[in-house]
């Protein structure tokens, strides 16, 4: 069903939770066309909110439109090296 109804290539990721410190992270880990790729998320209730980042929380990607599942699909991670 999903090759019949969604646009290619499909975003494939495993999710893994992660917490640091009392923060529950979410991290993605792409496969396929974006094989290569990690993002971790946190959920904060704030914008304001101050968290601890963990040293494998590397560079902040938030509103980087590259990132979002919709662009990942126009152009994978794989065309961005």
């Amino acid at each position: 069903m999903l090759n019949q109804l969604c646009v290619k290539p499909l975003i494939e990721k495993n999710r893994h939770r992660e917490t640091h410190q009392s923060w529950a992270w979410e991290i993605d880990v792409f496969h396929g066309e974006n094989a290569g790729l990690v993002i971790a998320e946190l959920e904060l209730t704030n914008a304001a909110n101050q968290f601890p980042q963990p040293a494998w929380a590397k560079v902040e990607v938030t509103g980087d439109p590259r990132y979002y599942n919709n662009n990942l699909v126009k152009n994978p991670y794989k065309n961005w090296r």
